[in-house]
């Protein structure tokens, strides 16, 4: 595990801390899946890629594996070796593919296939079974209270694999359930080099504790079969405890904890949980309708019915009322979120931004990811691609990643993803504006060098972060983008000389 210990922790269970001190940036664990598959609740995709595949109505394809007919696409049909395992199973069974997909576009047939992986590499790998998956937590009790999602689960995989698959003297309802269980609870979400999503699961990694403000970051290498790489975003002494956020850092309190306690089953206590005013940056403030200056805050932000109270006013409000702003708000969100990528998209985000102005606190979550919409359209759609932006609009775009920034600064310190993707993103501008500025004699030679540094050091943090990624993930493709950029732009600086003193 390079630089992790395994260890227990009264409250988290099975953990991992630093075995020695790690500088941001340093590798402290490295592990390959135990096993991976598609997504829970996928449509038909390719056992093979994971692309998503058309079938007819009555399953019509001819995207099928010749030898047991499950989906395989043209292109892996002669190297899925990701598929083999099941293919045998089937193939002996003789159980077909239906190829039915319900109105939500799921496919539950497809549900058996990694718990089946798994199954599989169970037989393969026993010691690496018995030593780091079987501990793996799977939160039997607390799935059971869900009855119909378990009952789901039991006949479209438990029953399936031990009936119609012929199975059932190699795996118990029991251990098949479980398997279902530790996937649910602990598998990462990777893409194919292709972009096409699947679940991985990782033993170590999988354990790693839950914070709201994580402490390392992981990366996934298709290129390498799917090793995980998880990397220290600060600087850790030795001991300390890795830390990962299993949810959206970029969600409020009550967003986060509805995930955590429908799919992770706990309840977070992390400082950033506890504290009303999410570390000072009123993530989930509301504006108090009752005074000019108050904020409305929870009084108890991890309890699900807590009310909502001003500071300054003491106005009172119940989190159904809360509630029920929010998901308005959210829905006119979602509902421009929905428009084409056009200049309609981005004038929509930008009404919504100044009317919320009213009702939230500058920094909400919500104000936050209509910034980070037009941080992306800016530059990119018609009528205002970046070689077409005023400089009030390209001055917008800075203080938009600016906003954003600031937030990141905060729930994701150090060596963080989406740091270095606005760092790019920031960069553009503040060159444009710096070479408009000196054409109009608003700067001085110095200034627009000083400038151009400038950007050329947010590059310089944006390369030292995405560095590490698999070169064909959007990350990873980023960085080389990034890179070339520096390039450019330092020679451009360089070329400058003492021209402009």
């Amino acid at each position: 595990m390079l630089k992790a210990r395994l260890e227990h922790d009264s409250v988290y269970g099975r953990c991992l801390a630093t075995s020695e001190a790690v500088e941001s940036g340093e590798v402290v664990v490295e592990e390959l899946p135990f096993a991976y598959g598609p997504k829970r609740d996928s449509g038909i995709v390719c056992l093979g890629c994971y692309r998503y595949l058309q079938f007819g109505e009555d399953g019509d394809s001819l995207d099928r594996c010749e030898l047991c007919d499950w989906p395989i696409c043209g292109n892996c049909v002669d190297d899925a070796t990701d598929h083999h395992g099941e293919c045998e199973v089937f193939a002996a069974a003789r159980v077909t593919f239906a190829g039915n997909v319900s109105e939500d576009g799921v496919c539950p047939q497809l549900d058996c296939i990694t718990p089946l992986r798994v199954l599989l590499a169970k037989e393969a790998q026993p010691e690496r079974w018995q030593n780091e998956v079987a501990p793996m937590e799977h939160h039997e009790l607390e799935r059971r209270e869900n009855a119909d999602v378990w009952h789901a689960d039991r006949v479209n995989i438990a029953q399936y694999l031990r009936g119609p698959c012929k199975l059932a003297d190699r795996f118990s309802e029991e251990l098949i359930m479980q398997v279902v269980g530790v996937l649910e609870v602990n598998a990462f979400e990777a893409r194919t080099s292709q972009g096409y999503p699947l679940r991985c699961l990782f033993p170590y990694t999988g354990i790693l504790a839950h914070n709201c403000v994580p402490n390392t970051a992981r990366s996934i290498h298709p290129s390498e079969g799917f090793k995980i790489r998880l990397r220290a975003m600060v600087a850790l002494e030795e001991g300390q405890q890795l830390q990962h956020s299993y949810t959206y850092t970029l969600d409020g309190t009550a967003q986060r904890q509805a995930h955590l306690r429908e799919g992770k089953y706990f309840v977070c206590s992390c400082e950033r949980c506890l504290d009303a005013s999410e570390l000072q940056t009123h993530f989930s403030s509301l504006k108090c309708g009752q005074c000019t200056d108050g904020w409305l805050l929870p009084k108890q932000p991890t309890v699900v019915d807590s009310s909502w109270n001003c500071r300054a006013c003491d106005h009172s409000t119940s989190s159904e009322e809360v509630r029920q702003i929010v998901a308005a708000l959210q829905a006119e969100v979602n509902a421009v979120q929905a428009l084409g990528m056009g200049p309609k998209r981005l004038e929509e985000s930008e009404r919504l931004l100044r009317k919320y102005k009213s009702l939230l606190h500058p920094s909400h979550y919500i104000a936050t990811s209509l910034r980070q919409l037009l941080i992306e359209m800016y530059g990119r759609v018609q009528g205002y691609e970046m070689v077409q932006l005023t400089d009030q609009l390209l001055e917008r775009k800075v203080i938009l990643c600016r906003d954003v920034l600031r937030v990141l600064n905060v729930f994701e310190p150090g060596l963080s993803r989406a740091r270095a993707m606005n760092l790019y993103e920031l960069h553009v501008p503040l060159v444009l504006l710096a070479k408009s500025g000196f054409i109009a004699n608003k700067l001085s030679g110095g200034e627009l060098r000083g400038q151009l540094v400038y950007a050329i050091d947010l590059l310089k943090e944006c390369v030292e972060i995405l560095q590490h990624e698999d070169q064909n993930s959007q990350e990873g493709i980023l960085c080389g983008v990034a890179r070339q950029a520096l390039q450019q732009l330092t020679i451009s600086v360089e070329g400058l000389g003492s021209e402009l003193d």
